[in-house]
């Protein structure tokens, strides 16, 4: 009787060997020949799976998006019942940024992925929509001004969209060399104290 093979299990195990090949190479070295040799496979398997490398790509890019959900759920979920709003966010916000060696491995291919995607638009259509719902649940957890100061000062869901930038700006200088882990917090922290003072 033959092997029943997972569809999914395969895509995902070329999409990892393509993200080594990305985090390794950069993603100009990425090509079906590569990807393959890198995944233990033949050329064949991949485009059996894949049929172009823009489809390639934009399962990796999927999977990506699922490794940084898995590890915000999981630092979130570690937190128990009911946290207080700004260490929600807080722990929401760390978990974005690369501070250890798997997290940097996915942010390099990660950044790599976002810079392809400003070419290819259309391989990444749920970035957009990703990016609202989390600015709308940052919005939701920042503290609201009194009437007064709301008038003169930034909608929550601006504020948001700034610090979901700055931490993204923080990811950039880690991945770069320019801060380290320390710095980057407490970056962050200053900027959630002056949110929540």
């Amino acid at each position: 009787m033959p092997k029943r093979v997972d569809p999914r299990q395969r895509r995902t195990l070329i999409a990892d060997a393509l993200m080594r090949v990305a985090a390794d190479r950069g993603l100009e070295a990425v090509s079906l020949r590569h990807v393959a040799a890198e995944a233990g496979v033949s050329a064949g398997m991949v485009q059996h799976y894949f049929t172009t490398k823009d489809e390639m790509m934009a399962f990796a890019l999927s999977v990506v998006r699922d490794r940084g959900r898995n590890r915000v759920e999981a630092a979130v979920a570690a937190l128990g019942p009911d946290p207080e709003p700004r260490l929600l966010l807080r722990t929401l916000l760390e978990a974005l940024l690369p501070l250890d060696e798997s997290a940097r491995a996915d942010g390099r291919v990660a950044l790599a992925f976002l810079s392809w995607t400003a070419l290819h638009p259309a391989a990444a259509p749920g970035l957009r929509p990703d990016t609202v719902r989390l600015v709308e649940f940052i919005a939701g957890l920042l503290p609201r001004p009194p009437a007064a100061d709301a008038a003169a000062g930034l909608p929550a869901a601006d504020a948001a969209a700034g610090l979901l930038a700055l931490v993204e700006g923080l990811g950039t200088y880690l991945l770069g060399g320019q801060y380290t882990p320390a710095q980057a917090t407490a970056v962050l922290d200053h900027q959630l104290d002056l949110l929540f003072a």
